[in-house]
């Protein structure tokens, strides 16, 4: 009878006593449980003696650091007004300032800034922690701002209203407790707001349900409800697009990744913008809404392709319209990247053959022209500043071998080189390539290979294969530093994988790895270091994998699936447990990409590829090493806890190493990076150099 009832109770209750008897490590999940935090201390601190002494451990943390806080980085800028803002850190500012200069100031060799807001010194006064988690400010102006503070690092965040030209918090003003919210301006009196209002007003994942205009003088409590989403929605959120033509007010409701509605606010009334569920709202341009496709669709007698980019006149379109202009077509291997908008041009990014492509959009009587913008290269541009208030634009250039360079294109329309980044390591007779290998359906996969000066393809090099392989995401040509110098610069290979999941070719390509064709994105990744392989680039003793957050994913579900692929696993802040992910944090969130583990039919699929079900005490799996953060609120760190302690008592090898800060990124300033930096790279040449 005992028995029984105790199996009544564990069926109908699920109570944690029966999940436990399931999963013995569930109490990993309790993030600051005093339990978990003696093992995550007794795990990172054997880790860091192990890998810190290592004889190039400290070395390798200096290089590190050093590069961080080079004072001749490019900073990060932000158009504001007539200024350009930056955030900054560096070895005197360690958790950063934010701080301003002209548009003339900036263009000189060593421009003066002024500081706005020390988070250094405002944690001293306030005895907490901070990281900087950004400003939203109203523009044109720039001067109130909604600044967000994270403790430690992590998603959730403190918003308080701050006074940039008075350079201090507005006592009184706007403020907002710690919550993962939403916020916006619409105006210097009303503040968009999506946050944790109490009960029932967050979704499933953990983001807000609900928006709310809140007026300036009055209580949180009292503000405008707005709209209101669904408990099993991502998140909705508010807010105002603002540029000289006038101010559109959009409410957007997430029902699922990649699914959403938009509602246009017309006086107090809000109007569903009719369009697929699947299509992405990019702003309104000159009266001009844009809006991108991840589905071919026929709203009325003509047809568009998905990953087409679409305008069309706003009133043209809310009258019922649907002739849209083609503004972007892609081809089998072209994609639509994003757009940003100056006062007078759209910028327009897309990739080609994992290339990237920038071009200037012009609407003027009722017709787009378009020019390409000369580039130094076949790398990556990126999209620095711009603003809608103003004609002017930056862009930066890089690619694997060549620094980044800051370019200002003006109202003349030509590329002005203003900023040229250090070269961190010498990359004279160091190669870029760019290959494909064949997956197992047949599918060829690109990937970019960079050998190091004299490599030869005798099978010895040490090799670090990257990849990510989720969400559209695509991972592009990028400079590194600590890469080149580190990793190059000392005779290792670098290789960069375009899986499917990822965004390099459209839609299709994302497509491909969703739900139960989730196998293809880790079949694709072994194929290209069976490729590495197969053209003695490396050998299996050589060949070693890396994969963050989906990545992370990615690389324990590869060194599951096939254990003698790799020597070396470094997998940080991973998914790993997803039978349990939908019920952590924001994991619910993803389920259109992986599936939802409660029904049966997609745990079936699930099932076979997850790879902390899948770890099997009979395998040789190489010694992994797993990263993370304690204040990670996006994927729970009980994700890798979990794992490393199962393979341990399957009598595993396993390295794992825990931040306390940092949030997803697992470091919350430039110190803690160049530690994990120092780790991961002693934990790399211990595997896989040539004399291992």
């Amino acid at each position: 009878m005992r028995i029984a009832s105790a199996l009544f109770v564990c069926i109908l209750l699920m109570a944690p006593m029966c999940r436990a008897q399931e999963d013995p490590f569930l109490w990993l999940e309790d993030v600051e449980g005093p339990k978990a935090l003696a093992w995550v201390h007794q795990q990172s601190e054997r880790t860091l003696k192990l890998l810190s002494e290592q004889p190039e451990f400290e070395a390798f943390r200096e290089e590190s650091r050093k590069i961080m806080d080079s004072e001749a980085r490019i900073p990060s800028i932000r158009i504001l007004g007539d200024a350009l803002y930056s955030f900054w850190q560096d070895a005197e500012h360690p958790r950063g300032i934010w701080r301003r200069c002209s548009f003339e100031e900036f263009q000189k060799t060593s421009p003066k800034w002024e500081i706005v807001l020390d988070i250094d010194r405002l944690n001293r006064k306030e005895h907490q922690s901070w990281v900087w988690k950004g400003a939203s400010c109203l523009e044109p102006e720039g001067r109130l701002c909604m600044v967000s503070l994270s403790r430690g690092g992590g998603d959730a965040v403190v918003a308080r209203e701050f006074d940039a030209e008075k350079k201090s918090f507005i006592e009184g003003g706007f403020e907002l407790p710690e919550a993962k919210s939403e916020i916006g301006w619409k105006d210097a009196d009303h503040l968009w707001v999506a946050t944790d209002f109490g009960e029932n007003s967050l979704t499933s994942s953990g983001y807000p349900r609900i928006v709310k205009l809140w007026t300036r003088g009055t209580k949180l409590a009292e503000a405008e409800t707005i709209f209101e989403g669904e408990d099993s929605d991502v998140a909705v959120g508010a807010y105002t697009l603002r540029n000289p033509d006038g101010a559109y007010d959009i409410i957007s409701r997430t029902p699922a990744f990649f699914r959403g509605e938009y509602y246009l606010r017309l006086a107090d009334r809000l109007v569903r913008l009719d369009l697929q569920e699947d299509a992405a709202l990019h702003g309104i341009f000159k009266d001009q809404l844009l809006i991108s496709l991840r589905s071919d669709w026929q709203p009325a007698e003509r047809s568009y392709e998905k990953g087409s980019l679409l305008g069309i006149s706003l009133d043209d379109f809310l009258r019922g319209k649907r002739d849209f202009e083609i503004l972007y077509q892609p081809t089998e291997r072209s994609s639509f990247a994003g757009v940003a908008p100056t006062r007078d041009r759209l910028l327009l990014a897309t990739l080609e053959k994992v290339k990237g492509r920038l071009t200037e959009l012009r609407f003027s009587e009722g017709k787009w022209t378009r020019k390409e913008v000369a580039l130094p290269g076949p790398g990556q541009p990126e999209i620095s500043a711009v603003s809608e208030f103003n004609p002017n634009y930056f862009f930066s250039y890089s690619d694997f071998l060549t620094p980044e360079s800051l370019y200002l294109v003006d109202a003349g329309g030509e590329p002005k080189r203003i900023k040229e980044g250090p070269e961190f390591f010498d990359s004279a007779g160091m190669k870029v390539e760019q290959l494909e290998a064949t997956s197992a359906d047949g599918t060829k996969i690109p990937y970019f290979l960079v050998t190091p000066r004299g490599f030869r393809a005798d099978g010895k090099a040490p090799t670090l294969l990257y990849g990510y392989g989720g969400f559209e995401i695509s991972m592009t040509p990028f400079y590194s530093g600590i890469f080149g110098k580190l990793w190059l610069a000392r005779g290792g290979v670098l290789v960069i994988a375009n899986i499917r999941g990822g965004g390099e070719f459209g839609p299709s390509w994302h497509e491909a790895a969703l739900r139960e064709n989730r196998p293809r994105a880790f079949e694709d990744f072994i194929a290209v270091g069976e490729d590495l392989i197969h053209r003695k680039i490396t050998s299996h003793r050589h060949l070693g994998i890396m994969g963050g957050s989906n990545g992370g994913l990615l690389v324990g579900a590869v060194m599951v699936l096939k254990p003698d692929l790799a020597n070396a696993v470094v997998c940080q802040v991973p998914l790993l447990d997803m039978k349990r992910y939908s019920h952590l944090l924001a994991g619910a969130s993803w389920m259109a990409e992986y599936g939802n583990p409660d029904l049966p039919s997609d745990w079936e699929f699930m099932k076979t590829w997850s790879p902390y079900q899948n770890v099997r005490k009979d395998a040789a799996y190489p010694e992994a090493f797993f990263m993370t953060s304690t204040r990670d609120d996006r994927v729970h760190p009980g994700h890798a806890r979990k794992m490393a302690a199962k393979m341990m008592e399957q009598g595993h090898p396993v390295l794992y190493f825990e931040n306390t800060e940092g949030g997803h990124a697992a470091a919350a300033d430039h110190g803690q990076k160049a530690k994990m930096t120092a780790l991961e790279m002693s934990y790399l040449w211990k595997k896989l150099g040539a004399d291992n």
